[in-house]
């Protein structure tokens, strides 16, 4: 990130905080969308906050698509990235993957880390997806790729083609790792204890709202997900909308988790970005 975009957000004045590397500092009270996280054991750098491009995102399109068009998808991604946040989460669910190779027209490849998603459940169906989404973005490779919306107890097995499909293009640099997003606590229990799970995005917020399960059940999830060595991305942060009137409980409850590398927050205007960019440190602060 731009000194200068560093120091619009760091204690003003202070040498100190401008002479140190970009990570949020131990013992700091104050977290940041920009701040830069490694996301699990995958020696991959994000932004704490990947900014989600599914909002309502099904049949192909999203809140985003649909609002802003690919121009204004892109420029909002370069807004964001131009204040350090370089997380990018697309599905093929969403139809943004054209969204962001605009986007990359604007912002160098190779500071940005893209996850997207498919809901194939074939090895022949998520090669030819791979291939596919690689021309509808724009680049040689990709960064995260998940089984999408996965529900079965045994997808772990009945989707073994899905799972070699991601391995391979692993093994020949297409990918850095793969992962489940999962949409049920059947799902979600596997997922815990499957090795070939690197990355797992996950329903949490204090509400229990469009989650797995209780908080309190999924919470003991995700920490034995955490325990085995998994990233976890926290996603459904305002339970879909369920929970913008507690937006900054919402917030806490994640940074308090402990488990949660990162967070993918579905931001649909440059309001919506100021929003989070100024409510995160001052939820914290306050607290």
């Amino acid at each position: 990130m731009e000194r200068r975009s560093f120091l619009k957000y760091s204690l003003a004045g202070s040498a100190l905080l401008s002479a140190m590397p970009y990570y949020t500092l131990a013992g700091s009270k104050n977290y940041y969308p920009h701040d830069r996280v490694l996301l699990g054991n995958t020696g991959i750098e994000v932004s704490r906050m990947a900014m989600g491009t599914g909002t309502n995102g099904w049949g192909g399109s999203s809140n985003q698509s649909r609002k802003l068009g690919i121009k204004g998808v892109a420029d909002l991604l370069k807004a964001a990235f131009d204040d350090g946040i370089t997380f990018w989460d697309s599905a093929d669910q969403y139809g943004t993957h054209a969204h962001l190779k605009e986007a990359l027209k604007l912002i160098d490849r190779e500071k940005i880390v893209i996850l997207t998603k498919t809901n194939s459940t074939t090895y022949k169906d998520v090669k030819a997806d791979m291939d596919r989404i690689l021309i509808e973005i724009g680049s040689p490779r990709l960064d995260i790729v998940l089984l999408h919306c996965v529900t079965d107890k045994n997808w772990n097995t009945k989707m073994k083609g899905a799972m070699d499909a991601l391995s391979e293009a692993k093994e020949a640099g297409i990918i850095k790792a793969h992962g489940v997003s999962c949409h049920s606590l059947q799902a979600l229990e596997t997922a815990a204890d499957e090795p070939w799970v690197e990355v797992d995005l996950a329903r949490y917020n204090p509400a229990g709202a469009q989650m797995d399960a209780s908080v309190p059940v999924v919470k003991k999830v995700l920490e034995r997900m955490k325990k085995n060595g998994k990233a976890i991305i926290g996603m459904k942060l305002y339970g879909a909308g369920e929970l913008v009137h507690r937006k900054d409980e919402c917030l806490q409850f994640q940074m308090d988790a402990g488990f949660i590398d990162a967070f993918t927050l579905g931001i649909e205007n440059i309001d919506q970005l100021r929003d989070i960019q100024k409510r995160l440190p001052e939820v914290i602060s306050r607290t």
